[in-house]
C-alpha cells in the first residue's frame, strides 16, 4: 500500500515541484492549499493529484483537513511543511497583524500540521516530517523580521520534534532554500534579480526540482538515518 504525503501549499512553486516529485516516487499525494480555488482545480486536472483547501494557520482546520485526507486517502505517513507568506517592511512600519499572520502561517503551520498527524505516525513506527525553512531564517533580511523569525523558528522547532519522533521511526528535517527560481523570484526586477543572482557563488538560481528531490530522498527508507538536519540548498550563497 502505498504511503500518503501531505504537502502543504502543495499546488504551486516549489510545493508543486515536491508534490508531483513524491508522486512519482510511488506516494499517494495530498496537496493542501489556501488560496486560488481555479488555480488549485488546474494544478489537480494537470497532476491528478487531490487538492485540499485549508489555512495551515487555523488549527482545527488542520485536524479536520488532515481527517479528511486520511478517510479518502489512508493514513498520513509523511508531512512537507511547505506553505509560507510574506509580509515585509521594516520593524518601524511593520504592524503587528503583518508579524501575526506570518508567524502563525509559516511557524504555526508546522506546529498544527505535527499536531494533526504525530499520533498517527507514533502509533504505525514509521513519520516522515520535513519542515521547509530558509536561507533568510539562517542570515536574517533586511525588511522581514516576521519571515525571518518564523523561518528561524522552524529549525529550532525541527530538531526538537526530531528528538521527540526519533524512538518511534519518526524522523524530522528541515530544508532552507536560498533564491530558488519560482513566480515569486521571476516577479523580482530584472536589476534587483542580477544583483541577487552575482552573490551566489554558483552563478544561477536553484530550481525547485533541486528542492524537490532532496525532500523525496528524505522521505524515503533511505533518509532514515537523518533526522534533526537542516539541508541548507542555496548555491553556496550562505554556508551555514
Amino acid at each position: 500500500m502505498a504511503r500518503v504525503a501531505v504537502v502543504t501549499g502543495g499546488t504551486r512553486g516549489i510545493g508543486e515541484a515536491i508534490s508531483i516529485a513524491l508522486q512519482d516516487m510511488g506516494i499517494t499525494v495530498a496537496a493542501n492549499f489556501a488560496g486560488s480555488d481555479e488555480k488549485a482545480r488546474l494544478f489537480t486536472e494537470r497532476t491528478g493529484i487531490k487538492s485540499y483547501k485549508w489555512n495551515v494557520a487555523d488549527h482545527q482546520a488542520c485536524l479536520d483537513g488532515c481527517a479528511l485526507v486520511a478517510a479518502e486517502l489512508g493514513p498520513i505517513d509523511i508531512v512537507v511543511n511547505n506553505a509560507g507568506i510574506t509580509r515585509d517592511g521594516t520593524l518601524m512600519k511593520m504592524s503587528w497583524e503583518a508579524w501575526n499572520e506570518v508567524i502563525q502561517v509559516n511557524l504555526g503551520g508546522s506546529f498544527n500540521m505535527a499536531k494533526a498527524t504525530f499520533a498517527g505516525m507514533k502509533e504505525r513506527g514509521f513519520g516522515r516530517f520535513v519542515q521547509i525553512g530558509s536561507i533568510n531564517g539562517q542570515a536574517g533580511q533586511y525588511g522581514q523580521v516576521n519571515y525571518s523569525a518564523a523561518k528561524s523558528g522552524i529549525h529550532g522547532f525541527t530538531k526538537a520534534l526530531a528528538q521527540e519522533g526519533a524512538r518511534f521511526g519518526i524522523t524530522a528535517n528541515a530544508i532552507a532554500p536560498g533564491y530558488i527560481d519560482t513566480d515569486m523570484v521571476a516577479a523580482v526586477p530584472a536589476e534587483a534579480l542580477a544583483k541577487i543572482v552575482a552573490k551566489i557563488p554558483v552563478g544561477r538560481l536553484g530550481q525547485a526540482s533541486e528542492i524537490a528531490r532532496t525532500v523525496g530522498f528524505l522521505v524515503s527508507e533511505d533518509g532514515g538515518f537523518i533526522t534533526g538536519s537542516t539541508m541548507s540548498i542555496n548555491g553556496g550563497q550562505h554556508m551555514y
